[in-house]
């Protein structure tokens, strides 16, 4: 049964960053390392463009899963952390979904590592407590495709919405003229093709009136 269109809401979405750890990381096996970290922190650089609330966490960092990509908390130093001692889904963490609360919003952007795993099981939770949930399907990574799609099929079925982190910024952005530089600088940083297009832009401003902002 097909659902409504729901559209990301720069005024009511969150980003949740869950167990982005460096043993969780060694076992991505669906995306290369170089291209999935650089998704992850172009989640986290559109988080801070759009100014939107973050929570990160962390399962069990003392064991193998390890410390947190320690360019996320760089990024976001006054965001809650939540170091769980052991609760796998990040749901089961009392200390974590107050966090969550805390933002006020009801829009869960949400990515982590493992898919079937640490992003299911709390997608699945806040599903459940009516939250609507978006998956960040590129920032998220598993052992696999076949773990990948299972996952991706029981929380689409469940109400997630499966995007990736290029259809987020452009959902939330809505239109080129509140911000041309700004987007198309993140697009850049994170895209190199994508500076092709920037060139091109920048070519045309010089010699084309400027476009009037949107406020």
């Amino acid at each position: 049964m097909s659902k409504p269109y729901r559209r990301l809401d720069i005024h009511n979405a969150a980003v949740l960053l869950v167990d982005h750890q460096a043993g969780l990381l060694s076992l991505v096996r669906d995306f290369n390392p170089d291209p999935f970290r650089n998704n992850v922190l172009a989640l986290a650089d559109l988080a801070a463009y759009f100014k939107l609330p973050v929570v990160l966490t962390t399962s069990f960092e003392e064991g193998p899963n390890g410390p947190l990509m320690p360019e996320l908390r760089e990024k976001f130093p006054d965001a809650p952390f939540i170091p769980r001692p052991g609760q796998i889904n990040a749901w089961d963490n009392e200390d974590f979904v107050k966090a969550v609360k805390a933002t006020g919003r009801k829009q869960l952007i949400l990515a982590g590592v493992v898919t079937e795993v640490c992003v299911a099981f709390p997608a699945l939770s806040a599903l459940e407590e009516d939250f609507e949930v978006f998956v960040v399907t590129d920032a998220s990574g598993t052992f696999n495709e076949v773990s990948r799609h299972a996952s991706w099929d029981r929380m689409s079925q469940a109400g997630a919405q499966l995007m990736t982190w290029f259809a987020v910024a452009a959902e939330l952005h809505r239109d080129w003229r509140r911000d041309v530089e700004g987007l198309g600088a993140l697009f850049s940083n994170h895209i190199p093709d994508y500076r092709n297009l920037i060139t091109s832009y920048n070519t045309f401003k010089a010699s084309k009136p400027q476009l009037k902002a949107v406020p």
